[in-house]
């Protein structure tokens, strides 16, 4: 619902604020007042196109923004956490500047956004319906929409919406199951190849580091015969040996500790030092007991790490990855051999889900049809009350593609003239007509019992919704928008005070001059000022004592 709207440099209005209200507001004033530019202004907040030529003469950018309460919809709940915008009390600030350079810029909520976001949530905040905008109402989605409205289908609706998402992941499940198993046939054999060559070389964990560690040993065989042989002579062999050595400094300082206890310690000192040289001694003896030379050991090292090599090339890069790799061959490989099994469980699924889709949107479809037929025939008893008595009006059903609002597609086609075959909408019918036949359509699919407690009201506009009636049909006109704004809020324009006369809210708007240059302003009116503006649309530019009395008329009659 509209709160609030401020408009600046929008061709005649240099600025003004009106604030809106819930139920029927009424925009009325003489002839060019610029009583339309607010709806258009309006549309530019729903995502329609904006147009430089509109930026007021002079001025180098226009300005048009509104507050508006936000529907407790969860459709326009998910728009608003996927932009990552943030509302204020449910209430939402967009806007849109418009260049005189031709650029325009969109915000909500302060934040830069595109006007295809602006469209997406128009089109749960209002529709505009006139003569100069481009109708929601054409849209084979719109014209579902109010078809199921009018047939209560929601129930039924959400439950066909169930079926069809049930439908649609086993479907997908089962073409991705198909796909991925054409590619697994292909790879079969390159797995049963690849898990075979692993399998067969069977790598242990850390074979490599072990077999690369022992080929260096046999590689430096000479050198490190040579070197632990030396060590080994240094420490024990040689009678110059540490051993030796360590022993006589030892022997030494026993006889001394004889003659000075003192030096006993230092004795006792050197005899872990003596105990590590015997130990060291005895381990390169060993050593140098199990070293030999072997080429043939050597040879096979080699052939065992080129046998490594290859596989931490192919599936490494290291073993660890190869040992990797092969579970995950050998996952591939079972989940060929288990395909048909699982594809016989989708198949049968899907199947099902078919069938229980089938069984739903059958009974959705029964009973669009039924209510298609009765919606036909309500909507040509509400236009021949709208001054179109000769219209012929259908909501044609045809076979769709399955999707989750069912199997149909909606068209509403019209004939205004007799002889004429029945068009789709957008063709055939003129500004004033379609905001007629949209009045209509509104009136007989207008939810019951729904007010402002349950949920907010929408922004509905209708502009040239009077021409071409008056008298009788201008009085219908106005109930039923009476009729619409107890469940929504309505704007409209309107030149007839017949209609005028049933506004909750009434605004006058009117031009005036200054400084040689012509401004729009809106006032809202009450009391006697409304009273002599409904007369001033009765008598012309003299409003006599006898406009006045038939327009406290009008009202008094509207309000009952």
């Amino acid at each position: 619902m509209l709160v609030d709207l401020v408009i600046e440099n929008y061709a005649v209005i240099e600025r003004l604020r009106v604030r809106f209200h819930p139920g029927l507001n009424l925009l009325t004033g003489e002839t060019g007042s610029g009583k339309s530019i607010v709806a258009d202004a309006l549309g530019l907040l729903l995502g329609s196109r904006a147009s430089p030529e509109m930026v007021r003469s002079g001025a180098g950018r226009a300005r048009v923004s509104g507050l508006f309460a936000l529907p407790a919809a969860p459709a326009v709940t998910a728009l608003i956490e996927t932009a990552g915008l943030e509302t204020e009390d449910g209430e939402l600030l967009i806007e849109r500047e418009i260049f005189a350079g031709g650029k325009s810029r969109a915000f909500a909520a302060s934040r830069p956004v595109t006007a295809a976001l602006l469209r997406d949530l128009g089109r749960h905040l209002g529709d505009i319906h006139g003569q100069h905008e481009q109708q929601r109402l054409f849209e084979r989605d719109a014209q579902l929409e109010i078809l199921d409205s009018f047939a209560g289908a929601g129930g039924l609706l959400e439950e066909v919406r169930e079926a069809w998402r049930g439908w649609r992941a086993c479907r997908r499940e089962l073409d991705e199951l198909e796909h991925s198993e054409r590619e697994r046939v292909r790879m079969a054999d390159l797995w049963s190849f690849q898990r075979r060559e692993i399998e067969e070389a069977a790598p242990a964990p850390g074979e490599d580091e072990a077999l690369e560690a022992e080929r260096r040993r046999l590689q430096n065989f000479a050198r490190i015969q040579e070197a632990a042989a030396g060590a080994y002579q240094a420490l024990y062999e040689s009678p110059e040996s540490a051993l030796a050595a360590l022993r006589s400094a030892s022997r030494r300082l026993e006889d001394l500790a004889r003659v000075d206890p003192v030096l006993a310690a230092l004795a006792e000192s050197l005899k872990p030092a003596e105990f590590a040289v015997q130990e060291t001694s005895i381990a390169l003896r060993d050593y140098l007991s199990r070293l030999e030379s072997d080429p043939g050991r050597l040879e096979e090292i080699e052939a065992r790490l080129a046998v490594l090599e290859k596989l931490k090339r192919k599936y490494g890069p290291g073993l660890e990855r190869v040992a990797a790799y092969l579970e995950e061959v050998r996952g591939h490989l079972d989940a060929v051999e288990s395909a048909d099994q699982r594809r016989a469980g989708l198949s049968r699924r899907l199947a099902e889900l078919s069938a229980a889709y089938e069984a739903r949107a059958g009974r959705l479809s029964r009973l669009r049809k039924d209510a298609a037929r009765e919606l036909s025939r309500k909507v040509e008893e509400e236009l021949a009350a709208l001054a179109m008595e000769r219209t012929v009006f259908r909501a044609e059903l045809t076979a769709a593609p399955w999707s989750e609002h069912g199997n149909d597609e909606v068209r509403f086609l019209v004939s205004p003239n007799p002889g004429e075959e029945p068009k789709p909408l957008e063709k055939v019918a003129s500004g004033g007509e379609i905001s007629r036949i949209a009045l209509a359509l509104k009136t007989c699919a207008a939810v019951p019992g729904r007010g402002a407690g349950q949920t907010v009201p929408r922004t509905l506009v209708f502009d040239e919704v009077d021409a071409g009636i008056g008298g009788r049909a201008a009085e219908v006109v106005g109930r039923r928008l009476k009729q619409l704004a107890a469940a929504d809020q309505v704007l409209c324009v309107t030149h007839l005070p017949q209609i005028a006369g049933f506004a909750d809210h009434h605004y006058y708007v009117e031009k005036k001059e200054s400084g040689g240059r012509a401004s729009a302003a809106v006032i809202e009116l009450q009391g006697e000022a409304r009273t002599r503006e409904i007369g001033r649309m009765l008598s012309g530019e003299k409003v006599t004592p006898e406009a006045l009395k038939h327009a406290e008329k009008l009202i008094r009659m509207s309000a009952r």
